[in-house]
């Protein structure tokens, strides 16, 4: 399988265009939600049982009818948002059993990937969140639930290596599931506890992380419990599941980002799904990995599932043709941030998102230091008037105004 791979990968290396970036918009926080398994057409398609995500969140930014996941089922599509590596057997098994990756890595060799089957990837295979520290920005990643189920941790939560994940179902008072928390399923986060344990957290950590700006991650990726991303249409907890979990999910969060100081000084929110209900197809001349023929199992690809984009950056009510995948997202994120490209983020001619997404580029018109407000007001003034030969004094209104200096005011978005 490893030859086939290297001659596809010989292939399109020679056949592509050069990669195609584009200058990005001065973001400072980028806040990615990822939902389960839905198709672009259920989710926001006129009957939608999201209504939120599909009309007013919709219409407040950036509409990519045409994004599309990169494999089935879950897991690898959250390996690849994390660190551009593709699907193996292991993960679109979606890893029952925390199993060691076994095989090789050798960076700058096989188009990044690692060589080999498993679930924890080897030390030498990185993330955006190690790309990000070692650059000294600042990154989290919030998983509902994560801290619902003592003695487990509340931080770091992950199975013992080669150990089975309790995760894969519901459990009382616990909808948390580690296979949609990518970063535990490397050596490079979770051999250092303490390291993780500050960056793998329960999504309860958010709103204090929110209240400035300073104290928001600059990257910030969102797992939602099995409920609140769709995955479960039946929930134990009084919570809502299927596409009304998500708009439950969407109601409380969304406007909490928004509201926040890091969002204002120059925010992006990514709202994508990992993989579609039914559909394996690929965008974006996406390629196997060296460990699995076909990363949609049955297809190319992990389907057409949408995506909205919110940020200052964009116009509301855009609408975007390009296709994406989430190897797009993983290089847009990163040329935000100046890091290299990991894994598939790297592929020649793999488009970043561009000036059809980014519609707003100078983002909201600053608001001035100072600006100049008219007063007014109505005063009584004796006037010499003259009749019948006679002058004499009367009491007239006038309107008297002069400008005062006030402090600049923010523009509405």
């Amino acid at each position: 399988m490893s030859s086939i791979f290297a001659a596809l990968l010989a292939a399109v290396t020679m056949a592509a265009a050069s990669p195609v970036a584009h200058a990005t918009p001065p973001i400072k926080h980028v806040f990615t939600i990822v939902l389960e398994n839905e198709n672009a057409d259920t989710t926001f398609g006129p009957s939608s049982g999201a209504p939120f995500l599909a009309g007013p969140l919709k219409a407040a930014g950036a509409f990519v009818p045409n994004y599309f996941g990169i494999g089935h089922a879950s897991l690898d599509n959250y390996v690849a948002l994390a660190s551009g590596q593709a699907p193996n057997l292991a993960t679109q098994a979606d890893c029952p059993i925390f199993a060691d990756f076994i095989g090789s890595f050798t960076p700058g060799s096989s188009g990044g990937q690692a060589v080999g089957a498993g679930c924890v990837y080897p030390g030498g295979v990185q993330t955006i969140g190690s790309q990000l520290q070692a650059k000294g920005l600042t990154w989290r990643s919030y998983g509902e639930d994560m801290g619902n189920s003592p003695p487990a941790p509340a931080a770091c939560r992950h199975p013992d290596v080669n150990g089975q994940d309790s995760t894969q179902a519901q459990r009382p008072n616990d909808a948390f599931a580690g296979r949609h928390v990518p970063f535990i399923y490397f050596h490079s986060v979770i051999d250092d506890a303490s390291n993780c344990a500050a960056h793998v957290v329960d999504l309860k950590a958010l709103p204090a992380d929110l209240s400035t700006a300073t104290g928001t991650p600059n990257y910030v990726f969102i797992t939602p419990n099995l409920c609140h991303d769709g995955h479960d249409s039946t929930c134990q907890q009084r919570e809502k599941g299927g596409l009304p979990g998500i708009d439950e999910l969407l109601t409380t969060w969304i406007p909490r980002i928004t509201g926040s100081p890091a969002y204002r000084d120059g925010g992006l929110i990514n709202i994508i799904f990992d993989e579609s209900g039914s559909d394996d197809a690929a965008c974006c001349a996406e390629m196997p990995g060296p460990d699995s023929p076909l990363p949609g199992q049955g297809g190319p690809g992990g389907g057409r599932t949408g995506a909205v984009l919110i940020s200052p950056f964009i116009a509301p009510g855009t609408v975007v043709s390009t296709a994406y995948n989430h190897y797009s997202l993983l290089r847009t994120e990163e040329d935000i941030f100046g890091l290299s490209h990991l894994g598939f983020a790297g592929a020649d001619g793999l488009t970043t998102f561009g000036s059809d997404v980014f519609t707003r580029p100078q983002g909201l018109t600053p608001p001035p230091s100072t600006h100049r407000v008219k007063r007014c007001r109505t005063v009584r003034v004796t006037k010499r008037v003259r009749r019948h030969g006679r002058l004499r004094k009367i009491k007239v209104k006038r309107r008297r105004c002069h400008f005062v200096t006030r402090p600049g005011r923010l523009p509405r978005q």
